[in-house]
Protein backbone atom coordinates (compact mmCIF):
# COMPACT_ATOMS: atom_id res chain seq x y z
CA UNK A 1 0.00 0.00 0.00
CA UNK A 2 1.48 3.26 -1.21
CA UNK A 3 1.67 6.09 1.57
CA UNK A 4 1.00 9.52 0.36
CA UNK A 5 4.05 11.80 -0.07
CA UNK A 6 2.46 14.26 2.17
CA UNK A 7 1.70 11.97 5.36
CA UNK A 8 5.40 10.92 4.77
CA UNK A 9 6.73 14.71 4.88
CA UNK A 10 4.61 15.60 8.17
CA UNK A 11 5.63 12.93 10.07
CA UNK A 12 9.44 13.68 8.92
CA UNK A 13 8.64 17.76 9.74
CA UNK A 14 7.03 16.22 12.92
CA UNK A 15 10.04 14.54 13.55
CA UNK A 16 12.82 16.96 12.97
CA UNK A 17 10.36 19.84 14.84
CA UNK A 18 10.59 17.36 17.98
CA UNK A 19 14.44 16.72 17.74
CA UNK A 20 14.56 20.77 17.84
CA UNK A 21 12.04 21.39 20.53
CA UNK A 22 12.76 18.76 23.02
CA UNK A 23 15.64 21.34 24.43
CA UNK A 24 13.27 23.93 25.01
CA UNK A 25 12.04 24.54 28.29
CA UNK A 26 8.40 23.52 29.27
CA UNK A 27 6.17 20.99 27.87
CA UNK A 28 6.62 19.91 24.83
CA UNK A 29 4.45 17.09 23.21
CA UNK A 30 1.72 15.95 20.76
CA UNK A 31 -1.43 17.49 21.56
CA UNK A 32 -5.07 16.06 21.41
CA UNK A 33 -7.46 18.67 20.83
CA UNK A 34 -11.17 18.40 21.72
CA UNK A 35 -14.06 20.53 22.88
CA UNK A 36 -15.28 17.34 24.77
CA UNK A 37 -13.13 16.21 27.28
CA UNK A 38 -15.39 13.10 28.00
CA UNK A 39 -14.17 12.44 24.13
CA UNK A 40 -10.87 13.51 24.33
CA UNK A 41 -9.96 10.81 27.15
CA UNK A 42 -10.99 8.10 25.03
CA UNK A 43 -7.74 8.65 22.64
CA UNK A 44 -5.62 10.58 24.85
CA UNK A 45 -2.10 9.02 25.63
CA UNK A 46 0.73 9.42 28.63
CA UNK A 47 2.53 11.91 27.98
CA UNK A 48 0.71 14.31 25.75
CA UNK A 49 -0.83 17.73 25.86
CA UNK A 50 -4.95 17.76 25.94
CA UNK A 51 -6.43 21.33 24.64
CA UNK A 52 -9.79 21.72 25.75
CA UNK A 53 -13.26 23.67 26.04
CA UNK A 54 -14.41 23.17 29.43
CA UNK A 55 -16.04 25.62 31.97
CA UNK A 56 -16.11 25.00 35.76
CA UNK A 57 -13.52 21.30 35.03
CA UNK A 58 -15.51 18.72 36.59
CA UNK A 59 -14.35 15.95 38.78
CA UNK A 60 -14.83 12.82 36.75
CA UNK A 61 -12.87 14.59 33.72
CA UNK A 62 -10.16 16.12 35.74
CA UNK A 63 -10.03 12.42 37.20
CA UNK A 64 -9.89 11.10 33.90
CA UNK A 65 -7.12 13.11 32.43
CA UNK A 66 -4.58 12.52 35.14
CA UNK A 67 -5.41 8.95 34.76
CA UNK A 68 -4.62 9.21 31.26
CA UNK A 69 -1.20 10.06 31.83
CA UNK A 70 -1.88 13.78 30.88
CA UNK A 71 1.55 15.92 30.25
CA UNK A 72 -0.14 19.45 30.50
CA UNK A 73 -4.19 20.51 30.01
CA UNK A 74 -4.71 23.85 28.18
CA UNK A 75 -7.96 25.18 28.60
CA UNK A 76 -9.84 27.91 26.21
CA UNK A 77 -12.30 28.54 28.64
CA UNK A 78 -12.82 29.37 32.77
CA UNK A 79 -11.48 26.49 34.67
CA UNK A 80 -13.20 27.51 37.56
CA UNK A 81 -16.38 30.30 36.82
CA UNK A 82 -17.21 31.07 39.86
CA UNK A 83 -20.61 29.42 40.16
CA UNK A 84 -20.02 27.20 42.49
CA UNK A 85 -16.47 25.56 44.04
CA UNK A 86 -15.56 22.59 41.66
CA UNK A 87 -12.70 20.12 42.34
CA UNK A 88 -11.71 19.39 38.35
CA UNK A 89 -8.82 21.77 38.27
CA UNK A 90 -7.53 21.40 41.98
CA UNK A 91 -6.93 17.72 41.20
CA UNK A 92 -5.11 18.34 38.07
CA UNK A 93 -2.74 20.74 39.75
CA UNK A 94 -2.37 18.37 42.84
CA UNK A 95 -1.27 15.57 40.39
CA UNK A 96 1.25 17.44 39.12
CA UNK A 97 -0.07 18.51 35.73
CA UNK A 98 0.43 21.66 34.35
CA UNK A 99 -2.78 23.65 33.86
CA UNK A 100 -3.41 26.66 31.73
CA UNK A 101 -6.82 28.30 32.26
CA UNK A 102 -9.13 31.08 30.25
CA UNK A 103 -6.53 29.97 27.18
CA UNK A 104 -6.95 32.23 23.67
CA UNK A 105 -9.91 30.71 22.28
CA UNK A 106 -8.21 30.34 18.57
CA UNK A 107 -5.89 27.78 19.63
CA UNK A 108 -8.88 25.29 17.65
CA UNK A 109 -8.68 27.07 14.65
CA UNK A 110 -4.16 27.21 14.96
CA UNK A 111 -3.69 23.45 16.20
CA UNK A 112 -4.40 20.04 14.90
CA UNK A 113 -4.84 17.26 16.31
CA UNK A 114 -1.68 15.33 16.44
CA UNK A 115 0.73 18.74 16.06
CA UNK A 116 3.76 19.09 18.14
CA UNK A 117 3.35 21.76 20.87
CA UNK A 118 5.11 23.53 23.54
CA UNK A 119 3.67 24.94 26.56
CA UNK A 120 6.13 27.64 28.90
CA UNK A 121 4.68 29.87 31.10
CA UNK A 122 1.46 30.17 29.44
CA UNK A 123 2.33 30.33 26.24
CA UNK A 124 1.75 27.73 23.63
CA UNK A 125 4.17 27.47 20.99
CA UNK A 126 3.44 25.65 17.26
CA UNK A 127 6.86 25.74 15.20
CA UNK A 128 8.62 27.93 17.28
CA UNK A 129 5.23 30.23 16.89
CA UNK A 130 3.29 31.68 20.27
CA UNK A 131 0.00 30.82 18.85
CA UNK A 132 -2.03 31.21 22.27
CA UNK A 133 -2.05 32.41 25.54
CA UNK A 134 -3.60 31.90 28.90
CA UNK A 135 -2.85 32.22 32.91
CA UNK A 136 -1.36 29.22 34.64
CA UNK A 137 -3.25 27.79 37.56
CA UNK A 138 -1.11 27.30 40.91
CA UNK A 139 -2.06 25.53 44.17
CA UNK A 140 -2.64 29.28 45.19
CA UNK A 141 -4.50 30.87 42.51
CA UNK A 142 -7.17 27.72 42.84
CA UNK A 143 -7.50 28.00 46.26
CA UNK A 144 -8.34 32.19 45.84
CA UNK A 145 -10.73 31.05 43.05
CA UNK A 146 -12.54 28.72 45.35
CA UNK A 147 -13.00 30.82 48.16
CA UNK A 148 -15.22 32.86 45.70
CA UNK A 149 -16.57 30.42 43.74
CA UNK A 150 -17.90 29.27 47.66
CA UNK A 151 -19.50 33.09 48.31
CA UNK A 152 -21.81 32.29 45.03
CA UNK A 153 -23.06 29.29 45.97
CA UNK A 154 -26.17 30.30 47.39
CA UNK A 155 -27.34 31.16 44.00
CA UNK A 156 -26.24 28.26 42.33
CA UNK A 157 -28.73 26.76 44.50
CA UNK A 158 -31.53 29.31 44.22
CA UNK A 159 -31.30 28.15 40.32
CA UNK A 160 -31.01 24.42 41.26
CA UNK A 161 -34.34 24.56 43.52
CA UNK A 162 -35.75 26.79 40.44
CA UNK A 163 -35.21 23.94 38.28
CA UNK A 164 -36.46 21.50 40.49
CA UNK A 165 -39.87 22.82 40.84
CA UNK A 166 -39.33 23.21 36.69
CA UNK A 167 -38.58 19.34 36.60
CA UNK A 168 -41.89 18.54 38.86
CA UNK A 169 -44.25 20.05 36.44
CA UNK A 170 -43.08 18.86 33.65
CA UNK A 171 -42.55 15.16 34.93
CA UNK A 172 -44.85 14.88 37.46
CA UNK A 173 -46.83 11.98 35.80
CA UNK A 174 -43.55 10.13 35.11
CA UNK A 175 -42.23 10.71 38.95
CA UNK A 176 -45.27 9.86 41.17
CA UNK A 177 -47.55 7.06 38.74
CA UNK A 178 -44.69 5.73 36.64
CA UNK A 179 -46.36 6.96 33.63
CA UNK A 180 -44.29 6.62 30.33
CA UNK A 181 -41.89 3.87 31.66
CA UNK A 182 -41.47 1.50 28.64
CA UNK A 183 -42.02 -2.50 28.87
CA UNK A 184 -38.67 -4.55 29.18
CA UNK A 185 -37.93 -7.93 28.76
CA UNK A 186 -35.71 -8.26 31.76
CA UNK A 187 -37.31 -9.27 34.51
CA UNK A 188 -36.94 -7.35 37.75
CA UNK A 189 -38.96 -8.37 40.22
CA UNK A 190 -37.84 -9.31 43.77
CA UNK A 191 -33.99 -8.72 42.69
CA UNK A 192 -31.66 -6.28 43.32
CA UNK A 193 -30.47 -3.93 40.55
CA UNK A 194 -27.08 -2.68 40.15
CA UNK A 195 -26.43 0.74 38.25
CA UNK A 196 -22.90 1.44 36.97
CA UNK A 197 -22.45 5.21 36.03
CA UNK A 198 -18.58 6.18 34.99
CA UNK A 199 -18.86 8.59 37.85
CA UNK A 200 -16.74 9.18 41.07
CA UNK A 201 -14.38 6.29 42.06
CA UNK A 202 -16.59 3.52 40.00
CA UNK A 203 -14.00 1.33 39.54
CA UNK A 204 -13.11 1.19 43.38
CA UNK A 205 -16.27 0.92 44.27
CA UNK A 206 -17.27 -2.45 41.67
CA UNK A 207 -14.21 -4.37 43.24
CA UNK A 208 -15.92 -3.44 46.92
CA UNK A 209 -18.74 -4.94 45.30
CA UNK A 210 -17.19 -8.19 43.95
CA UNK A 211 -18.55 -10.24 47.12
CA UNK A 212 -21.89 -8.95 47.55
CA UNK A 213 -22.02 -9.33 43.48
CA UNK A 214 -20.99 -13.17 43.28
CA UNK A 215 -23.96 -13.70 46.37
CA UNK A 216 -27.02 -11.79 45.19
CA UNK A 217 -26.01 -11.73 41.61
CA UNK A 218 -27.71 -8.58 40.84
CA UNK A 219 -29.59 -6.97 37.72
CA UNK A 220 -26.59 -5.43 35.64
CA UNK A 221 -27.60 -2.02 34.14
CA UNK A 222 -24.90 0.01 32.97
CA UNK A 223 -25.66 3.95 31.74
CA UNK A 224 -23.73 4.58 28.41
CA UNK A 225 -20.07 4.25 29.19
CA UNK A 226 -21.01 2.20 32.60
CA UNK A 227 -21.57 -0.71 30.53
CA UNK A 228 -18.06 -0.64 29.62
CA UNK A 229 -17.16 -0.11 33.05
CA UNK A 230 -18.92 -3.65 34.14
CA UNK A 231 -17.55 -5.38 31.04
CA UNK A 232 -13.97 -3.93 31.79
CA UNK A 233 -14.49 -5.69 35.43
CA UNK A 234 -15.32 -8.55 34.18
CA UNK A 235 -19.15 -8.57 34.48
CA UNK A 236 -21.63 -8.61 31.34
CA UNK A 237 -24.58 -6.09 31.42
CA UNK A 238 -28.30 -7.17 31.23
CA UNK A 239 -29.38 -3.69 30.50
CA UNK A 240 -27.75 -0.35 28.61
CA UNK A 241 -29.32 2.64 28.95
CA UNK A 242 -28.59 5.90 27.68
CA UNK A 243 -28.26 8.15 24.70
CA UNK A 244 -24.83 5.36 23.60
CA UNK A 245 -22.76 8.31 22.97
CA UNK A 246 -19.54 7.01 25.45
CA UNK A 247 -20.34 3.42 25.17
CA UNK A 248 -18.39 1.05 22.57
CA UNK A 249 -19.74 -1.11 19.94
CA UNK A 250 -18.49 -4.06 21.22
CA UNK A 251 -20.71 -3.84 24.57
CA UNK A 252 -23.73 -2.60 22.81
CA UNK A 253 -23.32 -5.92 20.46
CA UNK A 254 -22.87 -8.31 23.81
CA UNK A 255 -26.58 -8.93 23.46
CA UNK A 256 -27.72 -6.57 26.67
CA UNK A 257 -31.37 -5.43 26.55
CA UNK A 258 -30.83 -1.52 25.21
CA UNK A 259 -32.70 1.28 26.45
CA UNK A 260 -32.46 4.55 24.49
CA UNK A 261 -32.75 7.85 26.22
CA UNK A 262 -35.36 9.68 24.18
CA UNK A 263 -36.60 12.95 24.59
CA UNK A 264 -39.80 14.67 25.18
CA UNK A 265 -40.03 16.40 21.62
CA UNK A 266 -39.46 12.98 20.01
CA UNK A 267 -34.96 12.96 19.25
CA UNK A 268 -33.47 9.87 20.24
CA UNK A 269 -29.73 10.94 19.48
CA UNK A 270 -28.83 6.62 20.28
CA UNK A 271 -31.30 5.34 18.13
CA UNK A 272 -29.74 5.63 14.75
CA UNK A 273 -26.43 4.46 16.19
CA UNK A 274 -28.51 1.15 17.52
CA UNK A 275 -30.10 0.50 13.78
CA UNK A 276 -26.91 0.66 12.21
CA UNK A 277 -25.62 -1.95 14.12
CA UNK A 278 -28.46 -4.02 13.51
CA UNK A 279 -29.87 -4.16 17.03
CA UNK A 280 -33.61 -3.08 18.62
CA UNK A 281 -34.00 -0.82 21.26
CA UNK A 282 -36.80 0.61 23.55
CA UNK A 283 -37.27 3.96 24.10
CA UNK A 284 -37.63 6.15 27.22
CA UNK A 285 -38.75 8.92 26.89
CA UNK A 286 -38.26 11.75 29.41
CA UNK A 287 -35.69 15.25 30.19
CA UNK A 288 -33.87 14.14 32.65
CA UNK A 289 -30.75 12.44 32.96
CA UNK A 290 -29.51 8.94 31.55
CA UNK A 291 -28.71 7.42 35.24
CA UNK A 292 -32.12 9.11 36.31
CA UNK A 293 -34.42 6.90 34.02
CA UNK A 294 -32.38 4.00 34.67
CA UNK A 295 -33.40 4.02 38.37
CA UNK A 296 -36.83 4.92 37.50
CA UNK A 297 -36.64 1.32 35.53
CA UNK A 298 -35.47 -0.02 38.12
CA UNK A 299 -38.15 0.98 40.18
CA UNK A 300 -41.22 0.36 38.40
CA UNK A 301 -39.94 -3.40 37.61
CA UNK A 302 -40.28 -3.97 41.09
CA UNK A 303 -36.56 -3.84 42.21
CA UNK A 304 -36.21 -4.95 45.89
CA UNK A 305 -32.75 -3.12 46.24
CA UNK A 306 -30.87 -0.65 44.03
CA UNK A 307 -27.31 -0.48 44.46
CA UNK A 308 -25.89 3.10 42.43
CA UNK A 309 -22.57 2.91 41.69
CA UNK A 310 -20.78 5.85 39.93
CA UNK A 311 -24.03 8.24 40.61
CA UNK A 312 -24.50 11.86 41.81
CA UNK A 313 -25.91 11.80 45.43
CA UNK A 314 -24.81 15.04 46.41
CA UNK A 315 -25.71 18.91 46.03
CA UNK A 316 -22.20 19.81 45.08
CA UNK A 317 -22.12 16.62 42.33
CA UNK A 318 -25.58 17.64 41.48
CA UNK A 319 -23.77 20.74 40.03
CA UNK A 320 -20.37 19.68 39.40
CA UNK A 321 -21.87 17.75 36.53
CA UNK A 322 -23.00 21.38 34.79
CA UNK A 323 -26.22 21.17 33.90
CA UNK A 324 -29.63 21.99 34.83
CA UNK A 325 -31.05 18.71 34.31
CA UNK A 326 -29.72 16.99 37.37
CA UNK A 327 -32.21 18.78 39.35
CA UNK A 328 -34.06 15.52 37.88
CA UNK A 329 -31.26 13.43 39.62
CA UNK A 330 -32.23 14.68 42.78
CA UNK A 331 -36.00 13.87 42.33
CA UNK A 332 -35.66 10.51 41.22
CA UNK A 333 -33.55 9.74 44.43
CA UNK A 334 -36.67 10.90 46.89
CA UNK A 335 -38.83 8.74 44.16
CA UNK A 336 -36.83 5.21 44.69
CA UNK A 337 -35.24 6.28 48.44
CA UNK A 338 -36.92 3.03 49.65
CA UNK A 339 -34.87 0.98 47.75
CA UNK A 340 -32.23 2.99 46.76
CA UNK A 341 -28.49 2.35 48.55
CA UNK A 342 -24.67 3.76 47.58
CA UNK A 343 -22.35 1.16 46.94
CA UNK A 344 -19.78 2.84 49.46
CA UNK A 345 -22.70 1.81 51.85
CA UNK A 346 -22.99 -1.73 50.94
CA UNK A 347 -19.32 -1.93 50.50
CA UNK A 348 -19.24 -1.16 54.23
CA UNK A 349 -22.31 -2.50 55.24
CA UNK A 350 -22.16 -5.88 53.20
CA UNK A 351 -20.46 -8.90 55.07
CA UNK A 352 -20.67 -12.65 53.26
CA UNK A 353 -23.46 -15.02 54.74
CA UNK A 354 -20.44 -17.65 55.54
CA UNK A 355 -16.95 -16.18 56.52
CA UNK A 356 -14.27 -17.85 55.74
CA UNK A 357 -13.35 -18.74 59.36
CA UNK A 358 -17.23 -20.03 60.19
CA UNK A 359 -16.81 -21.89 56.90
CA UNK A 360 -13.54 -23.93 58.18
CA UNK A 361 -15.08 -24.07 62.08
CA UNK A 362 -18.02 -26.09 60.83
CA UNK A 363 -15.85 -28.15 58.66
CA UNK A 364 -13.67 -28.69 61.64
CA UNK A 365 -16.63 -29.63 63.80
CA UNK A 366 -18.07 -31.68 61.40
CA UNK A 367 -14.99 -33.64 61.15
CA UNK A 368 -14.35 -34.11 65.24
CA UNK A 369 -18.44 -35.36 65.04
CA UNK A 370 -17.57 -38.36 62.73
CA UNK A 371 -14.42 -39.16 64.43
CA UNK A 372 -16.46 -39.43 67.92
CA UNK A 373 -19.42 -41.51 66.12
CA UNK A 374 -17.00 -43.60 64.82
CA UNK A 375 -15.29 -44.33 67.69
CA UNK A 376 -18.03 -44.68 70.24
CA UNK A 377 -20.74 -46.98 67.95
CA UNK A 378 -20.40 -50.64 67.09
CA UNK A 379 -20.74 -50.29 63.64
CA UNK A 380 -17.15 -47.24 63.90
CA UNK A 381 -15.55 -50.34 65.87
CA UNK A 382 -15.89 -52.84 63.40
CA UNK A 383 -15.22 -50.68 60.57
CA UNK A 384 -12.09 -49.66 63.09
CA UNK A 385 -11.06 -52.78 62.91
CA UNK A 386 -11.25 -53.39 59.41
CA UNK A 387 -9.36 -50.53 58.54
CA UNK A 388 -6.65 -51.40 60.93
CA UNK A 389 -6.57 -55.18 59.26
CA UNK A 390 -6.22 -53.40 55.58
CA UNK A 391 -3.53 -50.97 57.03
CA UNK A 392 -1.62 -54.19 58.59
CA UNK A 393 -1.64 -56.03 54.98
CA UNK A 394 -0.35 -53.40 53.70
CA UNK A 395 2.65 -52.63 55.81
CA UNK A 396 3.25 -56.60 55.98
CA UNK A 397 3.28 -56.39 52.27
CA UNK A 398 5.46 -53.37 51.85
CA UNK A 399 8.24 -55.08 54.79
CA UNK A 400 8.05 -58.27 52.27
CA UNK A 401 9.13 -56.72 49.30
CA UNK A 402 12.97 -55.54 51.00
CA UNK A 403 12.97 -58.95 53.38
Amino acid sequence: MKVPIEGLQRKLNGYLRHRKVTDLPGVTAVARIDRRTKGLTKRLRSGEVAIIDHVDVDRVSAEALVACGVAGVVNVAAGISGRYPNLGPQIIVDAGVPFVDNATAELFERIKDGDLVRVHEGVIYLDDEAVGKGDVQTVESIEAAMIEARAGLTVQIEAFAANTMEYIKRERDLLIDGVGVPDIRTVMEGRHVLIVVRGYHYKEDIAALRPYIREYRPIMIGVDGGADALMEAGYMPDIIVGDFDSVSTKVLLSGAELVVHAYRDGRAPGLERVQQLGRTAVLFPAIGTSEDIAMLLADDKGADLIVAVGTHATLVEFLDKGRSGMASTFLTRLRVGSKLVDAKGVSRLYRSRISTPSLLLLVATTLITMGVAIIVSPVGKIWLDSVRDVWNGFIFWLVGLFS
